[in-house]
């Protein structure tokens, strides 16, 4: 495939490619997460304290089975496995379970991750809810698709002022010291809740919340996220406005409405 020249732009046709073993390799780690959801399921603790279960581990495998046996010389990064074939100019980030507090108490408002980068830019992301049976495909310079049981359509909604703007974020224990900045961020908008991870995301492509504002996302929380985000009308940067960045900070902005990203990135002090 062209796409695997290193430097080269992939095209349409690889696109289709990508995407086809995007969606097989979500598919492949909903088949092992809800054989786990609401059972009784032991969680270990991470070096940063993150929880991690055999659900995790088993779905990032099923995926990265599924990537490797069509495009074995591509680059993989997942969260639980790290990362093969570094070099490659084209790089799968993963996250099997973005959410696992949620996963673990038994609340379906987690997701599983899946992208494709060259470099720093997400060619392709899918957002997949493996109970509810959601899934939102994001591709680069194309509209965002969605699909699922419960109604809903791809598109942000407008939403010119932060008065008017719901607000989310996963938790505040996120943010350190930049917790009042979150403040005046929430005190200006119209309501703030809590929880979501990526599907809070999914629910912005859909034109349920207006912003998102959160401080310590990996590579692999927002690669997938980012083209979904776009690909519906909306906006996703750092908290200075910059593109975002394998090697970023973690901080990470995503509106709805862009008319509402520059006075987002005030209030936080970009």
């Amino acid at each position: 495939m062209t796409g695997d020249a290193a430097g080269a732009a992939p095209a349409d046709q690889d696109i289709a490619g990508f995407v086809a073993v995007a969606e097989a390799a979500a598919d492949a780690a909903g088949e092992v997460i809800r054989r786990y959801f609401r059972s009784v399921l032991d969680a270990d603790l991470k070096a940063d304290d993150s929880p991690v279960t055999d659900a995790d581990r088993g779905a990032e495998q099923a995926m990265r089975a599924v990537i490797s046996a069509t495009f074995p010389t591509h680059g993989i990064l997942g969260e639980e496995f790290g990362v093969q074939n570094a070099a490659a100019p084209l790089r799968w980030v993963l996250d099997p379970i973005d959410g696992t507090r949620a996963f673990i108490t038994g609340r379906p408002v987690f997701g599983s991750l899946v992208a494709l980068l060259q470099g720093d830019r997400p060619l392709l992301g899918i957002i997949d809810q493996p109970v509810t049976g959601e899934r939102w495909v994001g591709v680069a310079g194309q509209t965002t698709r969605f699909r699922g049981p419960f109604g809903g359509r791809v598109g942000s909604r407008a939403c010119p002022t932060l008065a008017q703007a719901e607000l989310s974020c996963t938790s505040p224990e996120m943010f350190g010291a930049d917790l009042e900045a979150w403040r005046k961020l929430s005190g200006a908008t119209g309501r703030t809740s809590f929880g979501g991870d990526c599907y809070a995301y999914g629910l912005l492509a859909l034109g349920h919340i207006d912003v998102i504002a959160e401080a310590d996302l990996k590579v692999w929380d927002w690669a997938a996220i980012l083209p979904v985000v776009e690909g519906a009308g909306g906006r996703m940067t750092d908290w200075h406005g910059a593109p975002l960045r394998v090697d970023g900070d973690g901080r990470v902005i995503a509106v709805g409405d862009p008319a509402l990203l520059a006075p987002t990135i005030e209030l936080l002090g970009g």
